[in-house]
């Protein structure tokens, strides 16, 4: 059984761990799709701090994931999904219904996020830390 998510995994962090091992104990194969760069800035209005590259890199290094795709496009999703024949498609419940529309080609899943981190807070963090420290 095939399980796919979706991405951005920038600033990596135990919230996105935890989603991989939970995404992947839902199946036998667990594939990523990593929000391009300019996906990305389209998304956030900001580019992400890793390269799509050390991203993917990153992620492939990951013992949860079997395999990792560039995402280019939202509107591509059913197609991405068809194409690696997903059984399930499981994503964080901040997205919750969003996903909704693909329950006609694979069971949809939203995870609860795990509380009180997020790659934002922690950019918004780091901005706020002197760099003369």
């Amino acid at each position: 059984m095939t399980v796919i998510t979706f991405g951005t995994f920038d600033i990596l962090h135990y919230g996105h761990i935890r989603i991989l091992k939970r995404a992947r104990e839902m199946g036998d194969r667990l594939v990523v799709g990593v929000s391009s760069d300019t996906l990305n800035e389209r998304k956030k209005g900001r580019k992400p701090v890793y390269s799509q590259e050390e991203r993917l890199a990153i992620l492939t290094a990951i013992r949860y994931v079997d395999e990792v795709f560039v995402e280019e496009s939202l509107e591509l999703k059913r197609d991405y999904i068809l194409q690696h024949k997903a059984d399930k498609l499981v994503m964080g419940n901040d997205w919750a219904g969003k996903f909704d529309e693909f329950n006609d080609v694979c069971e949809v899943i939203y995870l609860e996020r795990t509380p009180s981190i997020s790659t934002t807070s922690i950019i918004e963090v780091v901005k706020g830390i002197p760099e003369n420290l």
